[in-house]
């Protein structure tokens, strides 16, 4: 006698995160971690959910239930910040942020009595640090990177009168947060998740950055605490003090996160001194060089440096530049300013904001279409018109690997007409 076996609602809800441009690899540990953040329902009905964000009325129809039930689940999802809950326009949306940055952070930014965080943070150690599968797609699975690296501001005024470096307002963490509308500072998930497993340091918790609508969301549901700009930019002076890198959101316009880093927590950080020279985020425009006339290598910069990219050879300070991430901890922290930040020779090109990195990354990883025709949604012109403007803008060999991808008539006869 034959049957159909089911897929399980926590099979579904891997394959609607996978159609992310950074999606989360199947494991046993996956599904244990998803377990304990949805119930078999949730589970189910998020798998349906669009991958771009949707109304109530919206989600009610695919569900095939009231909006009133509707609202009722997107708000509880919200409130356990699964979910993310968007007031844009005056018009009320929502939104399935992805694993990472998204709810897997989120899920051990603030300290919880609803789920056992200590089993969850065992299981993350083991899902992002053990199998690794995870780490490898997130931050090397395509040549543009969801996070990159601000610098350290104090260290540019270094010897400025030789010194002749130039950095951008999308380049300074201060610009972020003082062009905020919101800010939310958090647990920083790293350093909870490594407590459970007893290999935390001693770096300051609470001081997890987010900002926008992401902030807004979070500090309503009481996943971040609401602070102003003033002390914001007292939290990143400690950060500078306690040697911290400041990884953000890779765009130029509307970052959503700025981490504050350690070299032996934070994912990226760990998995830069794992992997070698395949940056896990995307540098800054800066890089440091020594003044071997002054520096007497006490190896200072060789301790403070997160990502093992300094080291001693024949009695002096040797710096790999392919490996720095330029941060210019090493710069800040020399107490004779034997080093000083100069600019890269090849410049650093950031996506303008969230949907030229989507495209970019989609295109990369094999999955433009997964982002323009989601079944679910029925992508609005405006959106479309977003996605397309960036195609068009492209160089001419990702203009090609997308239309590969698409297979579309339409797209190619646009891109044709566009040369």
């Amino acid at each position: 006698m034959s049957h159909i076996v089911g897929k399980s609602s926590y099979k579904s809800l891997e394959e609607r995160l996978n159609l992310f441009s950074q999606g989360a690899p199947p494991s046993e540990s996956l599904y244990k971690i998803l377990s304990i953040l949805f119930s078999e329902k949730e589970a189910r009905l998020v798998a349906q959910l669009p991958i771009k964000p949707f109304t109530v009325k919206k989600a009610a129809e695919i569900w095939k239930i009231s909006e009133k039930e509707a609202k009722n689940i997107l708000d509880t999802l919200s409130s356990r910040a699964i979910l993310l809950d968007i007031v844009h326009k005056g018009v009320q949306t929502y939104i399935l942020p992805p694993p990472m940055a998204g709810f897997f952070e989120f899920s051990m930014m603030r300290t919880r009595g609803d789920i056992n965080q200590k089993l969850l943070g065992e299981l993350f150690y083991q899902y992002l640090n053990v199998e690794e599968e995870f780490i490898k797609d997130l931050f090397y699975g395509s040549e543009t990177k969801l996070g990159r690296v601000f610098v350290n501001e104090s260290a540019l005024s270094i010897g400025t009168q030789d010194n002749l470096v130039q950095i951008l307002d999308y380049e300074k963490s201060t610009h972020i947060i003082k062009s905020s509308e919101h800010i939310g500072v958090s647990m920083c998930y790293c350093r909870h998740k490594m407590q459970h497993v007893g290999k935390a340091c001693g770096a300051p918790m609470d001081i997890c950055m987010t900002f926008g609508n992401t902030a807004a969301s979070l500090i309503k549901n009481g996943y971040a605490r609401e602070i102003d700009t003033i002390e914001c930019i007292d939290l990143l002076q400690t950060a500078y003090e306690s040697n911290l890198v400041q990884c953000g959101e890779n765009v130029r316009e509307g970052v959503t996160f700025i981490c504050n880093c350690c070299g032996c927590c934070c994912e990226a950080l760990v998995a830069a001194k794992k992997f070698g020279v395949l940056h896990p985020v995307e540098t800054t425009n800066f890089i440091p060089k020594i003044n071997y006339e002054s520096c007497i290598v006490c190896g200072k910069c060789i301790k403070i440096c997160p990502v093992n990219a300094i080291t001693k050879s024949e009695n002096q300070v040797v710096i790999n530049e392919e490996l720095c991430l330029g941060c210019g901890l090493c710069a800040r922290g020399c107490f004779k300013k034997s080093i000083l930040l100069k600019n890269r020779e090849t410049k650093i090109i950031t996506p303008i904001n969230s949907v030229h990195r989507a495209v970019l990354m989609a295109i990369e990883k094999g999955k433009l279409q997964d982002l323009i025709f989601d079944n679910k949604a029925l992508y609005s012109h405006r959106a479309m018109a977003a996605i397309l403007g960036v195609i068009l803008k492209l160089s001419p060999v990702k203009k090609v690997m997308a239309s590969k991808q698409m297979k579309s008539v339409y797209l190619e006869k646009l891109l044709s007409n566009y040369n």
